[in-house]
C-alpha cells in the first residue's frame, strides 16, 4: 500500500533542508476523510506518534495551529483556557486552505501561507520521534517533536482528550 519511497520536494522539506534538519519521508495511498488514523495504519506507525496539523480560530476569526497526536482530539475550552483567549473553534475546510497555503489532509505547521501561533500538545515533546504532514496529501515526514520548538516556536499546551 506505501507509495513509491521519495517524493518531490514540498515547501517543508525545502524549509527543513534549508534548516539542516534530518527527516524521513514517508508517502502513502491518501484515503479522503481518512486523517492520521488511516496513515498510521497504513504505514504501521502508532497513531499516537502521527501528529495532525489543525488550523483553528479564536473568537475573532485569527487563524493558530495545533498540533496533536492522531489518536486524540483537543478540548478547545482547555486549550483557550491556557493561552489566554475566549473561545477557539476549528476553521472551515476552506478557510484552513487559505491560512496555511496547504489543502486540508495535507497540512504542515511548516511553511505555511500566513504566520500563525503554534501550539503542540505537550506529551508530543516526550516522543522520541514524530510523523508529520510534509506538506501534501499522502505524505509524511519523520522528524524529531523538538523541531517543532526550534523552527515554529511551538507553544506546549495540556488539551488532549481521548478519541
Amino acid at each position: 500500500m506505501a507509495k513509491k519511497d521519495k517524493v518531490s520536494e514540498t515547501p517543508v522539506t525545502a524549509l527543513l533542508r534549508q534548516h539542516g534538519v534530518a527527516f524521513t519521508e514517508h508517502p502513502y495511498d491518501y484515503l479522503e476523510h481518512g486523517g492520521a488514523q488511516h496513515s498510521a495504519q497504513v504505514l504501521g506507525m502508532d497513531p499516537f506518534a502521527v501528529v495532525k496539523t489543525l488550523i483553528m480560530q479564536d473568537q475573532d476569526a485569527k487563524p493558530l495551529v495545533v498540533l496533536m497526536h492522531g489518536n486524540r482530539k483537543v478540548s478547545t475550552k482547555n486549550l483557550a483556557r491556557q493561552v489566554g483567549l475566549k473561545s477557539i473553534e476549528p476553521c472551515a475546510p476552506e478557510v484552513a486552505n487559505r491560512h496555511s497555503g496547504y489543502l486540508v489532509g495535507g497540512t504542515s505547521p511548516f511553511a505555511t501561507r500566513r504566520s500563525m501561533p503554534v501550539f503542540i500538545e505537550e506529551t508530543i515533546l516526550a516522543l522520541p520521534r514524530i510523523c508529520i504532514n510534509g506538506g501534501r496529501r499522502g505524505y509524511l515526514i519523520g522528524i524529531d517533536p523538538q523541531v517543532c520548538v526550534q523552527l515554529l516556536d511551538a507553544k506546549a499546551v495540556n488539551c488532549a482528550l481521548a478519541e
